[in-house]
């Protein structure tokens, strides 16, 4: 008797969940990101949610939370009902901040639900135009020359932009001094005003100043050169290495649990989205080459990057709070 309670209890809950899935979405649904208002990350959000509430019929608001890299809102997110009304823009910042971090309320990887990815992008590192730094050879033989003697800048410990660096130390064998800033922009801004000497910094961010002469870029982190800006040699080819590759993403993920058939219709709407060329355009604009995943595909790609930052992290002694 007992098998078979349990038996329709089953067939009820799966009933229900079928039910809820067919009718979504009946109400509006929010996108959460966790960076200030008006970065990359943030306007890949308003551009996502702008073309994916055509096709959902229901509004999409924003929700900015930004504190602790990202944690903030990942949490938020990890603790919403999994019902598919919560959806997280989220960075590739997402695992390194969750390799660093010792008090985190929530697990990187399987406290989610990944539907795909947006687009892709490197880092570029970049002096000022004054630099006496030529090249990124000259960077490296100078740290080498004087261990500590060097300073770079970032969007905050715990940070893609700052895990970045420390990679590039860890596999160089060189050291440098952190300058920690509450954000991108802000880092951006010392670096022109001459606080630090270097920066690892989002293409969107960069290309611009690069391409007016402001900036000068030395190397750009994917394994090749980056389009926009081909004269740029790769951190391998300037260090003479072939192992060395971070590649930045945005991407769309959820509360783990969300019912399979709801799952599908985000993803589909995803793909829809970047599919469209006025959306691809502005994506592209930023900087990002749009590509879109799976969700097992993006599971496993946030895998190997925490993978990546757990072990750095541990070999470069790096935490945050």
């Amino acid at each position: 008797m007992c098998r078979k309670i349990m038996v329709a209890l089953v067939g009820l809950l799966a009933f229900a969940f079928s039910a809820h899935a067919q009718d979504y979405p009946n109400r509006l649904i929010k996108m959460i990101h966790g960076f200030p208002p008006g970065g990359n990350v943030d306007i890949i959000a308003r551009l996502l949610a702008q073309e994916m509430q055509k096709g959902l019929g229901q509004n999409i608001v924003i929700e900015a939370k930004p504190g602790l890299a990202g944690n903030i809102a990942a949490e938020a997110v990890a603790r919403a009902d999994p019902d598919g009304y919560t959806l997280m823009t989220v960075a590739s910042a997402h695992a390194a901040t969750g390799a660093l971090s010792k008090n985190l309320k929530y697990k990187v990887v399987e406290d989610f639900d990944w539907i795909s990815t947006v687009s892709f992008y490197p880092f570029l590192v970049c002096v000022r135009k004054d630099s006496r730094f030529q090249t990124l050879a000259d960077v490296l033989k100078e740290a080498k020359a004087k261990p500590g003697s060097l300073t770079y800048g970032s969007a905050g410990v715990g940070s893609i932009l700052h895990t970045t660096v420390e990679l590039l130390a860890n596999v160089t064998q060189t050291k440098f001094v952190h300058v920690p800033y509450r954000g991108e922009a802000p880092a951006i801004v010392g670096l022109l005003g001459g606080d630090f000497d270097f920066i690892a910094a989002t293409t969107g961010a960069t290309t611009s100043r690069v391409k007016s002469g402001e900036l000068r870029a030395l190397a750009t982190t994917g394994k090749v050169r980056w389009k926009e800006l081909p004269d740029v040699p790769t951190v391998n080819e300037a260090a003479g290495r072939n192992d060395f590759e971070v590649i930045s993403w945005t991407g769309l993920a959820t509360t783990a649990g969300v019912p399979k058939p709801i799952l599908g219709r985000l993803h589909a709407e995803v793909t829809r989205a970047i599919a469209i060329p006025e959306l691809r355009n502005k994506l592209q604009s930023m900087g990002g080459e749009v590509r879109g995943t799976t969700p097992t595909e993006m599971r496993d790609l946030v895998a190997r990057q925490l993978a990546l930052w757990v072990k750095v992290a541990r070999e470069q002694n790096l935490q945050a709070e």
